[in-house]
């Protein structure tokens, strides 16, 4: 077999292929062995019929296709092999010259990765950042607390700052009167004093009873999580339904033992801080890891193949749909919250998208530099582990198919290999850290 390679760009590949007789007559064989197991012939058991009468009772063009297709298989994954090809789309295939079962050549142009040039990522280092825990922090944690276990008696008076209103609200925009989709809510407890809505909107409901109305105009501010909304001047026509008194107990020994297992209040603070410090453990830790992955990223080079990059933007796409549908809104009302369109929506996503994929195309090839490798036990303890936490028959029967259990295995080596990276990146502050310890 010949084979001869050009380079269209990056990351598009063309190969030249030419079958030698070898590869012809074993394709040949091979096909009509295949084939034979549906043929009758008369005098012979269905299957058992010599190869040569088997070829004369075929019909010849299902016979040719079927050896065609055999044949470019063949071909094409031993010359991906042989050239160390890593194709990430499906070739398109050109026929260039064939004489049934003698001759066969053909081109495959297919994406595939391109060179990986890494950056000496043995010499990337990066500090990590000490976790610390305020007083406050806690604090906020233990005012939380307080809120959910405090009592909340209904009252016929003015509301004041710290009391629960029961609201139903809407808004009109104040320039065309018409409806704001997002700016409207029925039957909501809102917290006075909680700053949890835009600014002005709490402080408007102070002195108000239940069942009276209340229309004033607000501005929503220009960085407001909904792009629609920003600098959007908006008339909300009020009723509030309920007003509630809120007592909030004292943080003491006894709302301790409310709260969780723990005798003291002491014991329930050191428990949030504990808490705090661990969650907030697990986030520098990521943080940590992305920067590391990300600087040794961009020291790095490798022509991304624009199918990878739309995979990546699909299965984004994919998650935020959910997520989307989660929330109760159609994807339509969230890209027009957005202001933008679903092509502009993608485009904005494109750059971040671009990044993962190079990123894993980096881990990928320090893995196999590395020569990291993911044992059977390791993923079967996984796998267990994860059947552990997913109690449903259906997510469970999920883990054991193989393409969940490749993309598992491919966690795991990514994590491996992003502790590799680790040990390197802090190396150098351990080996200091050791130097003072003996000084």
């Amino acid at each position: 077999m010949q084979v001869t390679k050009s380079q269209t760009n990056p990351t598009t590949v063309t190969l030249t292929i030419e079958a030698d007789q070898l590869v012809l007559e074993e394709t040949r064989t091979q096909v009509l062995q295949r084939l034979a197991r549906n043929v009758k012939i008369q005098g012979f058991r269905q299957g058992k019929a010599p190869l040569n009468l088997v070829e004369k009772n075929l019909d010849s063009s299902t016979y040719q296709s079927e050896f065609i297709d055999a044949a470019l298989n063949t071909m094409y994954s031993q010359a991906l092999a042989e050239q160390k090809i890593r194709p990430v789309a499906q070739p398109k295939v050109t026929i260039k010259k064939f004489v049934p079962f003698t001759t066969l050549e053909f081109e495959a142009e297919v994406e595939a990765i391109g060179d990986v040039k890494l950056a000496d990522y043995t010499k990337v280092k990066l500090e990590k950042k000490p976790v610390t825990v305020a007083a406050k922090d806690v604090d906020d944690v233990l005012n939380n607390l307080k809120v959910r276990m405090a009592e909340k008696t209904e009252v016929d008076r003015a509301a004041k700052d710290g009391d629960e209103v029961w609201v139903d609200f809407e808004g009109r925009d104040a320039k065309t009167g018409e409806p704001v989709k997002g700016a409207d809510g029925k039957d909501y407890p809102l917290a006075l004093g909680s700053n949890t809505f835009i600014p002005g909107f709490e402080a408007n409901l102070l002195g108000v009873k239940a069942g009276e109305e209340k229309e004033f105009t607000l501005t929503f501010p220009k960085d407001y999580g909904v792009k629609a909304l920003q600098n959007k001047e908006v008339i909300f026509k009020t009723t509030v339904t309920k007003v509630n008194e809120v007592t909030q107990p004292k943080v003491d020994d006894e709302f301790a033992a409310k709260v969780g297992p723990f005798k003291t209040a002491a014991e329930l603070k050191a428990d949030v801080k504990k808490q705090i410090t661990a969650d907030r453990q697990q986030q520098a830790d990521r943080d940590y890891e992305s920067e590391l992955l990300e600087q040794i990223t961009n020291k790095s080079d490798v022509a991304v193949p624009a199918a990878l990059v739309e995979e990546e933007l699909t299965r984004l796409e994919r998650e935020e749909r959910q997520n989307v549908a989660y929330r109760g809104q159609t994807w339509q009302e969230h890209l027009d919250e957005e202001g933008v369109t679903e092509e502009e929506h993608r485009d904005k996503n494109r750059p971040g998208a671009e990044m993962r994929v190079k990123a894993g195309l980096i881990l990928a090839e320090i893995a196999e530099k590395e020569k990291v490798e993911v044992t059977p036990e390791e993923l079967q303890m996984r796998i267990q582990l994860m059947k552990g936490q997913y109690q449903d028959a259906a997510m469970q029967s999920e883990l054991d198919k193989p393409e969940n259990q490749r993309e598992i295995a491919s966690r795991i080596m990514s994590e491996k290999t992003i502790e590799i990276l680790t040990d390197y990146a802090t190396v150098k502050s351990t080996a200091k850290t050791a130097a003072a310890t003996k000084k």
